[in-house]
């Protein structure tokens, strides 16, 4: 082998990134009525995942189960290595790993801006006032709102109050963000801001678990989309694929419905 020749043998394989969340075979009844249906889905550290399907299809369920919100009746749920059999510790563990953003905002409208975000910090982290208000303006200004700090709730628009409520779960340093449809009360104009916060998130490298009907958004954000039908998953592919080549007759409608 002459000196300009290199040897090139097998490149090494990325090691997976380690699993954020695991749920296999989860269940989920109201009386009869069967919501979720053996929900198999693996979330990795770092991923974004969005999850569409028509209305009452069980997404919104099945993202409230993943931190406790709705008690999951059969299979198990794992996040970040915790168990979540129900028992209250698990329970507590589990919500320390998870933000949660919600539809409707669920400020307190008796307390400033400030004050919503260092309210759960000092209550469940123990930080001292100095620490929590710290932490809170640093997160208020990295949802673009630190200049709103001592307005009310009630003062601000509705996109400002998400970005608040954005920043409220931040202030948790979760290492897992669950949104459920982030933008379904907000103005058509509201919305690109609130987006645009998750976007940023989304380029830092947080993992995110999303349930939207913004597809725009999943296009550029999403490693993976998630389609569910009926309180089951019908389809589960890549970004590209899961938009360019459906595979199932009901993702296809699904589109052809929400994309035109």
């Amino acid at each position: 082998m002459s000196a300009l020749q290199t040897e090139t043998g097998p490149q090494p394989v990325a090691a997976p990134r380690p699993i954020a969340v695991e749920m296999t075979g989860v269940e989920k009844y109201y009386g009869k009525f069967k919501a979720l249906s053996g929900i198999d889905l693996t979330v990795r550290k770092g991923e974004k995942i969005v999850i569409c399907g028509p209305s009452g299809s069980g997404k919104s369920t099945l993202i409230r189960t993943i931190n406790r919100l709705e008690p999951h009746d059969g299979g198990t749920i794992v996040v970040n290595g915790i168990t979540l059999d129900g028992s209250p510790t698990s329970v507590q563990d589990v919500r320390l790993e998870c933000g949660m953003v919600f539809q409707q905002f669920n400020l307190f409208p008796h307390l400033t801006i400030l004050e919503n975000c260092m309210l759960a910090p000092r209550l469940t982290r123990k930080l001292s006032k100095t620490q929590a208000e710290a932490l809170a303006l640093k997160y208020l200004e990295r949802v673009h709102i630190g200049a709103q700090t001592h307005k009310y709730p009630s003062q601000l628009s509705g996109g400002q109050q998400q970005r608040v409520a954005i920043a409220r779960a931040l202030c948790m340093e979760p290492p897992i963000m669950l949104f459920d449809e982030p933008t379904s009360a907000l103005d058509p104009e509201m919305i690109k801001e609130v987006l645009q916060v998750m976007e940023d998130l989304a380029e830092d490298g947080m993992t995110m678990i999303c349930v939207t009907h913004e597809m725009g958004f999943a296009r550029r954000v999403a490693n993976r989309c998630v389609f569910m039908d009926q309180g089951e998953i019908v389809e589960e592919a890549r970004a590209e694929e899961f938009f360019e080549a459906p595979k199932s007759d009901r993702l296809k409608a699904f589109l052809a419905q929400i994309l035109h």
